[in-house]
């Protein structure tokens, strides 16, 4: 009876707390849906202004929504090699020291926190304007996404088939190619995938930095007010996206 009265007690403590929570987010978020929709009629008198898009650059919007695709391309790609032996060592069942292992999280969790944004401000710094710059944001801010998601990948494989492999008198590395690796892959193939969806979004907005690709000429179309020429970007885009969405939805139903 004692246990119950406590577990009770336990459970309108926690949901004050996660009221208390969401009040006080609310009142520091200023949330204000009647401000919203007074302010519906200026956003339809705004939105006027984009259409009918223009498509006469259409040449030069598809040949720089090329370079945000390779952005996100090799951004992934280096992100993924990278990440997954920075992942495995941050794993506790993979590196039994500690201290490695709190380390590598913490690096993981500075990458992970840091936005790709803020990090193509910082390498348009230090090698210049231009796609590059683009590629390392993406790339570091992604090792550690996946290092972090590979980790807890690894920690929760099933035992029995690495100690299967040791009992045979399997090393580390050989535990890892033939007792892990099978494990984690398709996983490791669905997260790969799912970054890559986000980075072709998101190489668009390190665009704005002046890391190169479609996100350079839809800033400075916004800043010049060529409301029509956004559009028509905006347009594109969206088909692009959708396309890298439905085809990378296809492949991870076939890996997983």
């Amino acid at each position: 009876m004692k246990s119950k009265i406590v577990n009770k007690a336990s459970k309108w403590f926690w949901l004050i707390i996660i009221f208390v929570i969401l009040a006080w987010s609310w009142e520091k978020s200023e949330m204000g849906f009647v401000s919203l929709f007074k302010g519906t009629k200026d956003v339809f008198i705004y939105l006027k202004d984009y259409f009918p898009p223009d498509f006469s650059r259409t040449g030069i919007y598809l040949k720089e929504i090329s370079v945000s695709l390779s952005i996100a391309i090799w951004g992934t790609l280096l992100a993924l090699i990278t990440s997954l032996p920075l992942g495995l060592m941050a794993s506790k069942n993979v590196v039994g020291n500690p201290v490695i292992h709190q380390v590598l999280r913490r690096i993981l969790d500075f990458l992970r926190a840091v936005d790709q944004f803020i990090f193509a401000l910082i390498f348009v710094v230090a090698v210049g304007l231009g796609p590059f710059a683009g590629v390392l944001a993406l790339t570091i801010h992604n090792i550690g996404v996946l290092g972090k998601l590979i980790s807890e990948i690894v920690e929760s494989i099933d035992k029995g088939q690495v100690e299967a492999i040791t009992s045979v008198g399997a090393n580390r590395v050989q535990v890892i190619s033939f007792g892990i690796i099978p494990q984690i892959m398709p996983l490791w193939v669905s997260n790969a995938l799912y970054r890559f969806e986000v980075n072709v979004r998101a190489s668009i907005i390190i665009g704005f930095t002046g890391a190169g690709g479609i996100g350079f000429l839809l800033w400075e179309a916004i800043r010049s007010f060529k409301s029509k020429e956004v559009c028509a970007m905006l347009l594109i885009m969206v088909v692009m996206v959708s396309l890298i969405d439905l085809i990378c939805s296809k492949i991870r139903k076939y890996v997983t």
